[in-house]
């Protein structure tokens, strides 16, 4: 198995359920639903089909939803586009028109006022650019300083502006809603400028009384990766949208700020996932360039928890071909992961509690018995959190009869968690040993690690480990 765990986008198309069966039997981790594009009538007949599919394969593929946050868009184009030229002057209208190559509304009646002369906006991934040169009441004026297509509902960037409108849209509050009803694992929050949106969304979801969903903050703009040390302290998990950070931010600091908030989330204990940047897959081939392996490589290397794939797999010309060769490529490159070097930066962490001396002598035996695998009794899944956080070179057994924490796990590097019976410890572990000696395939004097809280069930910390011999 992979530790680097997979997540895929998926849409609605033709063949949506025969792509989603294949992307689990290819190991995808965690399914994406983007709500920028997505209604809650499609949403609801992905998660029905993912659920079936699960239910099938006997696999348990978690579920995330991708929330479009205050995200500032273009209205409509005559003919659903239009060419504006390097040079040319162009309005940007708040009240709503079809637009053209002279001017264009936006869904943001507010902008007029943000903005300040001489700002820069960003569309089309970054490949249309202009500045402000005049105001109106409902109106601003601009150059264009580089010209280029663009399209309906094109998503609008504003590198050098901070938007005042209000965090938690009306559209992300009843996709929340709808998140919670659906029992989706996984809400992931674009647009995040500080930890104060963050705590938006995360009082929401108590106020729900939703303990289950975890919540994603997407690192996309430059205010996100000033208030990153907060963020990370509030969010479950981050997610360094590198495609959006690379629009907004000079290009060149994206790989000097990918290693800073790696190694932030590291040390805090927080899930890190990284957009993949595959653009050849957007093409009609079928193979990435070097440039591209190389990257993810790197990354891997890192013992990130997860890589993300988004347009790859939902306009890519293919999707499932996509999957496959990521996973290659995974697997080939967590050869080159330094488990050592993890283990031993984590055992500069102060506050050390009970649960986390005894999942670092877990690690440590593991290392030097050269154990096949960690196995974790678990009713909540924090210790196997903690242990996926010291990095072993062995896979990570999560063990517990509670399918919620199953899917809650499905995103931390290393962790296979299985829904195993048994009321007792033994009775637990007793099952997951049956499961785990056929896909691991363990020979005879193989050594496995025990990991748990005694008296099972009773406690919430770990208190005990025991070493195995098959």
């Amino acid at each position: 198995m992979e530790k680097t765990k997979l997540v895929a986008t998926v849409c609605e198309n033709k063949n949506e359920k025969g792509q989603i069966e294949e992307f689990i039997k290819s190991g995808i981790d965690v399914i994406r639903l983007n709500m920028s594009y997505s209604s809650h009538d499609v949403c609801r007949r992905l998660i029905s089909t993912i659920n079936e599919i699960n239910e099938k394969l006997n696999t348990n593929t978690a579920i995330m939803l991708d929330l479009e946050g205050p995200c500032i868009r273009t209205d409509t184009f005559i003919g659903g586009k239009a060419y504006l030229n390097t040079g040319d002057k162009i309005r940007i209208y708040m009240n709503e028109i079809n637009g053209n190559m002279t001017g264009f509304s936006v869904n943001y009646h507010n902008l007029v006022n943000d903005l300040k002369y001489h700002t820069k906006i960003k569309l089309s991934k970054g490949n249309v650019i202009l500045q402000v040169i005049e105001k109106g009441l409902d109106y601003v004026v601009c150059v264009v300083l580089k010209g280029g297509e663009v399209t309906d509902h094109s998503k609008i960037y504003l590198p050098e502006t901070s938007p005042s409108r209000k965090f938690l849209t009306e559209q992300d509050y009843n996709d929340i809603l709808f998140a919670h009803k659906m029992g989706v694992d996984f809400i992931s929050v674009s647009g995040i400028s500080s930890a104060e949106d963050v705590l938006e969304i995360n009082d929401l979801l108590i106020e729900l009384k939703n303990e289950h969903i975890g919540l994603l903050a997407k690192i996309e703009n430059k205010r996100a990766v000033e208030d990153i040390d907060n963020i990370i302290n509030i969010a479950d998990g981050i997610i360094l949208d590198r495609g959006d950070l690379g629009i907004e931010l000079p290009i060149e600091m994206v790989p000097n700020i990918q290693k800073k908030i790696i190694h932030k989330c590291y040390e805090a204990g927080c899930l890190i996932v990284v957009t993949a940047e595959f653009n050849s897959f957007l093409t009609r081939k079928s193979v990435p360039n070097r440039a591209e392996v190389s990257d993810l490589s790197t990354l891997v290397s890192e013992a990130i928890d997860a890589i993300m794939l988004t347009s790859e797999t939902t306009v890519g010309a293919h999707p499932i071909d996509t999957v496959r060769i990521v996973s290659k490529i995974i697997k080939e490159s967590e050869d080159s992961i330094d488990y050592g070097y993890f283990f031993r930066k984590s055992l500069d962490e102060k506050n050390k509690s009970i649960t986390s001396t005894v999942s670092s002598s877990v690690v440590l035996g593991a290392n030097e018995l050269d154990c096949k695998a960690i196995v974790v009794a678990t009713n909540f899944g924090r210790t196997a959190r903690r242990i996926s956080g010291l990095k072993p070179p062995c896979p990570i057994i999560a063990a517990t009869s509670n399918s919620a924490v199953v899917k809650s796990l499905q995103l931390h590097f290393g962790v296979l968690p299985i829904n195993a019976k048994g009321d007792t410890l033994d009775e637990l572990i007793d099952n997951v040993k049956k499961e785990i000696s056929t896909f691991l395939h363990l020979n005879p004097k193989d050594k496995i690690i025990i990991t748990g809280g005694y008296p099972f069930k009773k406690v919430k910390h770990t208190n005990f480990m025991e070493i195995e011999e098959i």
